[in-house]
């Protein structure tokens, strides 16, 4: 159970490799079970108890997940795989951005793909189409991917030495920043779409992420959205952050974002 978000732990989480379509489901809960009543005492005592256990129980839960990340990113490094968490709301573009960049680079750089989202393999199809090799996860009712399930993911996609390792999260602003998945960096998308104050209306997103892309910049004529206020409220919540302002549609702005991946990436 994520008790940041309420999402349940309880679910399944299936695991397909889009090579083959061999489907492998696995139960990631450890076997706990919480119950939670709904009564209305008011009392200091009572809420006190509940404060305590859901501290107790979020750094038992974040605790165990960043000694996984911990050995994901040890097992990135021992074969020179740079590994990238892309994050945003539904809708911002990551799939648009990925094929794109896979599509663009494909000569250069041998990227795969582990794609997280709650139901169906739609955006893993799209992956699959550019010739990538691609994972698809789907966290039923969880809302973000986690480390446990990306150490299973790995052994699917079994990314060769040298590479890049893309893992799209499922789209929410919210949980996946919360969550070491034992990536280099991590990456928020947002589009131009989206109101230019997110960064300040979810600070934790943006501020543990490296980069921001900026993306749907090709729509800005046609919508209300300030580019520099939004930029601002990113630095005001995270002044390392690096930004680039990209449009997949029509490639403005990708050669910075492809830029950085070559000075990023490890071979």
């Amino acid at each position: 159970m994520c008790v940041n978000c309420g999402c349940s732990g309880d679910n399944q989480t299936t695991i397909t490799n889009m090579e083959n379509e061999h489907h492998h489901t696995h139960t990631l809960a450890d076997g706990t079970v919480i119950t939670h009543s709904h009564h209305h005492e008011e009392t200091t005592q009572i809420h006190a108890q509940i404060h305590n256990t859901t501290i107790s129980l979020e750094q038992e839960i974040l605790g165990k997940n960043n000694l996984l990340a911990a050995q994901n990113r040890g097992w990135f490094k021992g074969r020179n795989i740079l590994a990238l968490n892309l994050m945003s709301s539904p809708g911002a573009g990551k799939t648009t951005l990925l094929t794109r960049t896979i599509n663009d680079l494909k000569n250069t750089l041998t990227i795969s793909v582990i794609e997280g989202d709650q139901e169906t393999t739609n955006d893993a199809e799209k992956i699959k189409s550019t010739g990538c090799q691609v994972v698809q996860i789907n966290t039923g009712t969880g809302c973000h991917l986690d480390a446990s399930m990306i150490e299973k993911g790995l052994q699917e996609l079994n990314p060769p030495l040298n590479s890049v390792v893309m893992i799209e999260n499922v789209g929410n602003l919210v949980c996946p920043a919360l969550f070491d998945l034992g990536e280099a960096a991590k990456v928020v998308i947002l589009s131009v779409t989206e109101g230019e104050d997110k960064p300040i209306k979810y600070p934790y997103m943006f501020r543990s992420s490296d980069i921001m892309i900026l993306t749907k910049i090709d729509l800005l004529p046609y919508i209300n959205f300030d580019v520099q206020r939004c930029v601002e409220y990113a630095k005001q919540v995270n002044p390392k952050i690096q930004v680039f302002q990209v449009s997949a549609t029509t490639g403005e702005g990708l050669e910075d974002w492809y830029g950085w991946l070559s000075q990023e990436e490890v071979i």
